[in-house]
């Protein structure tokens, strides 16, 4: 059994390693549990951007996307990626894991977007190859330096272009990651920039996820030369009632569970 560990500081190579490793085996189990609400299991796909149930249809976050190049980083098992190509974009989604990126190709069929298997913090595109790029969650929390993943980004996407990425609201880290009451008491200072990090009985790196403050976000992303436009924080909804890991209704009632960074690149 994993045991989590909060010594331990991977670095990219290992956080990559053992992230690949994680999705690799855990995507028959996480479609099982998530693949309806995602729509993961349908050809047409879905673009929920977060457990909170805000989607993209409804968000137009990412701007009209008809005839557009969209790069979706962490696609999963692309329901988004094939989502976007139903609204006539041309889309390649990209993901560390070849197991997620496998259903996803299967799900899809030959009409389905192009897929790429490699790291956000390397993307494998030429300079200005995008108008858009989005990632719900697929790896920004999940690399040790997300502020290459902003640089890349900004690389590969044109002049105007438009970045959307969502992410464990930074507010989270403070609370234990449980649904529960015990999830409503703050354990860990939000300044603790160390990662959760899970480990296997021979101490080999398992499951790795990284912790950036707010400020840390924005910096980042001025740094890459993007310009910040908006950081949505979804309201927890009435009808949902399903919790998801650590989030659920009762905590969505006091605290954000996710944040959505909307960023242009400058024309």
């Amino acid at each position: 059994m994993n045991r989590p560990t909060t010594r331990l500081r991977p670095d990219s190579a290992a956080s990559e390693d053992a992230n690949r490793r994680w999705w690799d085996s855990d995507a028959a189990s996480y479609h099982a549990e998530h693949g309806r609400f995602l729509g993961a299991d349908s050809p047409e796909g879905e673009f929920v951007w977060c457990p909170e149930g805000l989607h993209e249809g409804d968000a137009g976050l990412l701007g009209e996307v008809f005839g557009r190049d969209v790069l979706e980083v962490g696609c999963g098992s692309a329901p988004c990626a094939r989502w976007l190509v139903g609204r006539g974009a041309r889309v390649i989604g990209l993901d560390v894991s070849a197991a997620m990126l496998r259903s996803g190709t299967v799900t899809a069929g030959s009409d389905g977007p192009s897929l790429v298997q490699a790291g956000a913090e390397n993307l494998p595109f030429a300079d200005a190859s995008f108008d858009i790029a989005c990632s719900a969650f697929g790896a920004v929390p999940f690399v040790a330096d997300s502020a290459r993943v902003m640089a890349e980004v900004a690389r590969v996407l044109r002049p105007g272009g438009r970045w959307v990425f969502a992410v464990n609201h930074p507010v989270r880290w403070i609370f234990p990651d449980d649904p529960g009451p015990v999830g409503l008491t703050v354990a860990i200072p939000y300044f603790d920039r160390s990662p959760y990090v899970e480990v296997d009985d021979d101490g080999t790196v398992t499951y790795v996820e990284h912790h950036r403050t707010i400020g840390d976000r924005v910096r980042e992303i001025r740094a890459a030369g993007l310009v910040l436009d908006d950081i949505v924080e979804p309201e927890w909804p009435e009808w949902l009632e399903q919790e998801w890991g650590q989030w659920s209704p009762l905590r969505g009632q006091y605290f954000p569970g996710t944040a959505i960074f909307c960023c242009t690149r400058p024309a």
